[in-house]
């Protein structure tokens, strides 16, 4: 199944320089989380049919992927339960109904997922919460919940359980049970939110005191500074076990907003925020980033353009000037649109121009896909706004591969009924994932560093042969097409030749011929 994304290229928007507005660029991370926690996204309600489940979850793709993304963040363990089979841990109850039992009609849903974000083309970035085992002060876990074999790992803090982050052996438990999907899985990416230690609960201490008494005390004479160290280590150690394990797989965090007020720390941000990461979550972002321990950093900016507290535009200047040369993408609260102070249908609009005018803001990822799969407040027609052409995800040059070597065109030949079709063949067997074709039309040069000459971006199929077709070509038309490679690590090849195409009429076949570079 093949999902194409056709544009004319005699189109060209061009925005003012002093509106902050750029154009789309060429490459620019476009995801959306996909929350089954209490069944926010996926699947809609606990204990669905598989049939119902893959079907609610390809409509969502598809939604996704026509609003323009090129990735999901699929939320997979949730509460230390999962979304496919484990050897440490139980079924989710958001996904069957009942925690340990498994899908009726027995699939594995991970496996499904991935392979549908392959068809698609999406970026698969693996979601796991760390330490959170409930979401609710009356949960009974089952019987094959480490909960159960395990109670001293745990302790309950706001009416929810967490493993307790200091005990080393519930650490090693978790990295296991992240591990075991690396694996196993074909993960893009791993990828954590803002829920290390728990947001702070008013009048109610974490009950960690047994834990600091037993692991802590002898090294570190304040507590903060002891979780502080248990959640950098954990950081250091699981990008450390992924890279040794697969190290094409990537390793992004999306922590809260911001890290520090500026009147605790001069490095932080001029904002009054009241919660941070490092002071209530025990979350060392910038140590991470400067540090090289993760690969992106995806800020949750939730707060709208002049927000007085929390001020959207400082914060993506703070955080775009506090990267250390790892990604950033902007976490964007798309969720509020029509709230008080996101009334402005462009809101979101206006935030992704405004990020684009950093060049060290390399895209945005949106919570959630329900906003999108529901069309809130028409968020889709702003989205098609702000992305008009599809785009490849930004490479990282710190993980090294090869780029493939440039296609070979073997044929060009159709129709204006039936479209132009493009056959062409790898050179040589690599590390291809997928293709970009690009076309201009005889008015227009072709460039292929423009992204409206960007037609379509398709995966590689399991055939020696690869085959597509340009529906949308006129009749008496003259175009020139070039095809490139790239692997999964999203490095371009070289271009294959060019190829310059006439249309005829409607009964006549097209004339093609090949113009070397």
């Amino acid at each position: 199944m093949k999902y194409f994304l056709i544009i004319f290229l005699t189109i060209h928007i061009f925005y003012p320089k002093d509106s902050f507005a750029q154009n789309a660029p060429k490459r620019e991370m476009r995801a959306a989380w996909i929350a089954t926690v209490e069944n926010i996204d996926w699947p809609n309600q606990r204990g669905l049919s598989s049939q119902l489940q893959k079907e609610q979850y390809v409509k969502l793709l598809d939604q996704l992927k026509a609003s323009g993304m090129n990735a999901i963040i699929m939320q997979i363990r949730p509460t230390a339960d999962t979304f496919y089979p484990s050897s440490y841990e139980p079924w989710s109850a958001f996904l069957t109904g009942e925690q340990s039992a498994a899908p009726d009609s027995y699939y594995n849903p991970l496996t499904f997922m991935i392979e549908e974000a392959r068809k698609r083309g999406l970026e698969f970035h693996a979601w796991f919460n760390p330490y959170r085992a409930s979401m609710s002060k009356d949960f009974t876990p089952s019987d094959e919940h480490p909960m159960v074999k395990h109670p001293e790992w745990f302790v309950k803090y706001g009416g929810k359980w967490y493993y307790d982050p200091g005990i080393p052996e519930a650490r090693a438990f978790v990295f296991d049970a992240i591990m075991e999907v690396v694996r196993h899985y074909d993960l893009d990416a791993v990828h954590f939110d803002d829920y290390f230690y728990p947001y702070k609960v008013a009048n109610e201490n974490f009950p960690d005191d047994k834990s600091y008494e037993k692991y802590g005390r002898e090294s570190y004479e304040d507590i903060d500074e002891w979780r502080r160290y248990n959640v950098d280590f954990f950081v250091e150690e699981l990008s450390q076990r992924i890279k040794q394990e697969k190290p094409f797989v990537k390793f992004g965090i999306s922590p809260f907003g911001v890290w520090r007020n500026k009147d605790k720390d001069p490095r932080g941000s001029d904002t009054q925020a009241g919660v941070t990461n490092y002071d209530d979550l025990y979350a060392d972002v910038l140590k991470w980033l400067e540090k090289g321990w993760i690969d992106y950093i995806t800020p949750q900016l939730y707060w709208h353009i002049g927000f007085e507290k929390a001020e959207y535009k400082t914060l993506v200047k703070w955080w775009e000037e506090n990267s250390f040369g790892r990604h950033l993408y902007i976490g964007q609260g798309i969720y509020r649109v029509g709230e008080k102070g996101w009334e402005d249908p462009e809101e979101i609009k206006n935030q992704v121009e405004f990020n684009r005018t950093f060049e060290k803001v390399h895209g945005s990822m949106y919570f959630s896909a329900k906003t999108i799969g529901e069309n809130k407040r028409d968020v889709n027609t702003q989205l098609g706004k702000i992305y008009s052409y599809p785009a490849l995800i930004p490479e990282m040059p710190w993980i090294k591969s090869d780029p493939p070597s440039p296609p070979q065109i073997l044929t060009v030949e159709g129709s204006p009924r039936d479209g132009v079709k493009l056959t062409w063949k790898d050179q040589s067997v690599g590390n291809q994932a997928y293709y970009v074709i690009y076309r201009s039309d005889a008015k227009t040069a072709l460039d292929t560093e423009n992204p409206a000459h960007i037609l379509t971006i398709i995966p590689k199929s399991s055939y020696t042969e690869q085959v597509w077709v340009d529906h949308k070509a006129k009749k008496r038309e003259a175009y020139t097409y070039q095809v490139s490679a790239v692997n999964r690590l999203h490095q371009e090849g070289e271009l294959s030749e060019k190829i310059n195409v006439m249309t005829k009429g409607e009964k006549k076949a097209v004339q093609g011929n090949v113009k070397k570079r």
